[in-house]
């Protein structure tokens, strides 16, 4: 099912890099060797540059309808082969089985939103002061779109960007993250079999430097779509930036997300959505809850609920587990050593905070609860990407607010409390792309935008209606007549 040798997916094949050089991709499960990866170079980027470039004028002239059908039945692909999908994902990400067969749901959800957009391709008509003029704007594609893909999610991820941006008939170069590498190439494959046209999408493997970088300075690039941290964020709207033509750059970026419990809040569910803000997915959502802010009347009971709850939190990889490995070694080491310099500055461990050697050698963590880390510590500022969370104690409101908005981040954020007052104020006061009442912090569907402020994104959404604004760019139409020439 999970092929050994990892290539390209070059005008509608799997083909080899131009090098020879290949690297390992390990399964976080067990660290086994599952594959050897193609390792791309330049010359790949520009020969799947030059494929796409040759099928976007076609592939845009289809009817946003045609185009949209395509789509759907990539959707019903998917919803048939939920079982080799959903191993695929769980080879490469560890993930247990009901999330990584949920994300293939997910996937085929937004399929099937975006098939119907394509009958829904709206611009507008204006009234115009000047007599004998009509006005109107249409949606025109960009051309040629650059997908980075991120590790987390590796077919909502490519499904959140291809789908859009195919329906609004641009083509698609996906860069596969390297430790997800297999995903986007099966992904083609499923387009293939829906009918897509020729070299409108394609997949290459390797590493940012010898790939990424690559795709993202190739001028005929018209837009980049990135998911990933900031710090990579920032270096590629730098780098367009410096090229001869510019392009629009979508950036869906990290989060520090806080969770405020108030004291009317129900605890019992509070709890709830914390742990599972926190450690579903092991902690690896850019819409984790990684900061559970307590108001100090609540925080003792709060406590005591949490950390019950955590202790029943299944970790592994199977049918009925919860919380899945983190994504290499490199990253458990990371985080392990991200909580013993918090202790060191302080901070007290409630629960976890080590490696499940039970599950070794996978790369599976505890979930991590801490408590009295000071609001400025690095790692109440930094994004781990991990089953971590920490709790903070605030005397009201006010001190909530000002220490949920304490953050280089704002894609999310949510509240616990019964009082509708407090809920507005919230909603008003919090600076975040999205705020959840009285649930977790993450939640997103394929009609709902998603993305934040600050180091979270550049002010774009992705899915909804919204990515249609992100793959596309409106035109205005000015058509004059002369009624004297009828």
């Amino acid at each position: 099912m999970y092929p050994y040798e990892i290539l390209h997916w070059i005008d509608d094949n799997e083909v080899p890099s131009a090098s020879d050089a290949t690297f390992e991709k390990r399964c976080p499960i067990d660290d086994r060797v599952v594959a050897r990866v193609t390792r791309g170079l330049g010359a790949d980027v520009t020969r799947a540059v030059n494929v796409a470039a040759c099928a976007a004028d076609a592939w845009s002239r289809q009817p946003p309808p045609r185009r949209g059908e395509i789509l759907g039945r990539a959707a019903a692909l998917l919803r048939a082969k939920e079982r080799e999908f959903g191993e695929i994902i769980q080879t490469e990400t560890g993930k247990p089985w009901k999330n990584a067969v949920a994300e293939v749901g997910s996937s085929a959800d937004l399929g099937v939103f975006m098939e119907s957009e394509g009958s829904r391709f709206y611009g507008k008509t204006m009234t115009s002061p000047i007599p004998n003029r009509a006005v109107r704007t249409v949606r025109a594609p960009i051309g040629v779109c650059a997908a980075l893909m991120p590790f987390n999610s590796p077919l909502a991820g490519v499904a959140w960007k291809a789908f859009p941006a195919l329906l609004c008939g641009n083509a698609v170069v996906a860069k596969s993250h390297e430790l997800t590498p297999y995903t986007a190439i099966r992904f083609g494959k499923l387009l293939q079999e829906a009918g897509l046209p020729r070299g409108v999408y394609s997949a290459v493997q390797g590493l940012g430097p010898e790939v990424g970088v690559p795709l993202v300075r190739d001028e005929r690039v018209g837009i980049v779509s990135f998911t990933g941290s900031a710090p990579t964020g920032k270096l590629i709207q730098k780098t367009v930036s410096e090229r001869s033509i510019l392009a629009k750059v979508c950036l869906e970026l990290g989060g520090k997300n806080p969770l405020i419990v108030c004291d009317d809040a129900d605890l019992t569910l509070a709890a709830e959505h914390a742990v599972a803000s926190a450690f579903v997915d092991a902690g690896q959502r850019c819409a984790a809850g990684s900061r559970l802010i307590v108001f100090r009347h609540v925080y003792d009971d709060f406590r005591q609920a949490l950390t019950a709850r955590a202790a029943a939190v299944k970790v592994g990889s199977g049918p009925q587990d919860d919380c899945g490995p983190v994504i290499s070694r490199q990253s458990l080491d990371r985080l392990l050593h991200a909580v013993e310099g918090a202790v060191s500055r302080g901070a007290r461990v409630l629960a976890g905070g080590h490696a499940l050697q039970s599950l070794a050698p996978g790369y599976y963590m505890a979930p991590t609860i801490l408590e009295n880390v000071s609001p400025d510590d690095e790692i109440s500022r930094e994004e781990l990407f991990g089953p971590i969370t920490c709790l903070y104690r605030v005397k009201d409101f006010d001190e909530a607010v000002g220490l949920a908005n304490r953050t280089a981040f704002g894609l999310t954020g949510a509240i616990h409390t019964l009082n509708s007052n407090r809920i507005e104020e919230f909603i008003t006061r919090y600076r975040a792309g999205l705020v959840s009442i009285n649930g977790p912090t993450y939640g997103a569907g394929p009609h709902m935008p998603f993305g934040g402020v600050k180091n979270s994104g550049n002010g774009f959404r992705e899915p909804g209606t919204e990515a249609l604004d992100v793959y596309c760019e409106w035109k205005t139409v000015v058509v004059n007549h002369d009624p004297q020439r009828v």
